[in-house]
């Protein structure tokens, strides 16, 4: 994936002092550390997701959306406010900020971007994502904008996330197996699952659960 040029630089000042950590290892992850999946050398598509975290009344939480069941792909599926990149959008920081707005009205300018992840390879739809981890400098009120691609949104407290109750391994009759969740009747698992689970564990917020505990995907996810 070429390297883009952020809109505007990342600000770990702003950061609190519960996301140093996170943001301080995020300095020197590398993709392997984060996913599997290499990104081929060309024909990868570029897009970029928001990884926003902010803080309510219970506490510490991030923002999901769950696309509409009516989309070609990832139907229905728990994702983070993002999509493709776009000529004028600068970087990937630009990309999430301006998907973000776009799927769930959220205003930029309260948006402070801590930290520009490697590329992430889904070879199932040949994406190499770029997650940008940022930092909600006040609290925020947001919307599905565009009910045709977004059908819920919602603020998951990371207690919720990090609750051993809600914590299990997806599986596929094809062999797949990876970190799942599910939080408020919000089943998450493939790439979103995936970087929460790299997240929560990097920042020091995993708590230990059953990694025994298996739950086979969804039919709806198959199709």
């Amino acid at each position: 994936m070429t390297a883009q040029s952020p809109l505007r630089k990342p600000e770990p000042e702003r950061a609190p002092e519960f996301l140093a950590t996170l943001v301080d290892k995020l300095k020197t992850a590398t993709r392997a550390e984060l996913m599997r999946s290499e990104p081929p050398e060309t024909g990868a598509r570029e897009a970029a997701v928001l990884v926003l975290i902010g803080e309510s009344a219970f506490g510490p939480d991030v923002l999901l959306t769950q696309r509409a069941s009516t989309l070609r792909q990832h139907r229905g599926q728990v994702s983070f406010p993002g999509g493709s990149v776009d000529p004028g959008d600068g970087g990937s920081i630009g990309t999430a900020l301006r998907e973000a707005e776009e799927e769930v009205g959220l205003d930029p300018a309260i948006v402070h971007p801590l930290s520009v992840m490697p590329d992430l390879y889904i070879p199932r739809t040949g994406f190499a994502v770029v997650p940008v981890l940022a930092w909600a400098g006040q609290d925020y009120v947001v919307h599905a904008r565009e009910p045709a691609e977004v059908a819920r949104v919602e603020r998951i407290p990371i207690s919720a996330l990090v609750d051993p109750a809600n914590r299990f391994v997806v599986t596929h009759p094809m062999g797949y197996r990876g970190p799942g969740f599910e939080v408020d009747g919000m089943f998450i698992w493939g790439f979103t699952a995936g970087v929460l689970d790299r997240l929560l564990e990097l920042g020091g917020f995993a708590l230990a659960w059953d990694e025994t505990a298996e739950r086979l995907l969804p039919e709806r996810y198959m199709r």
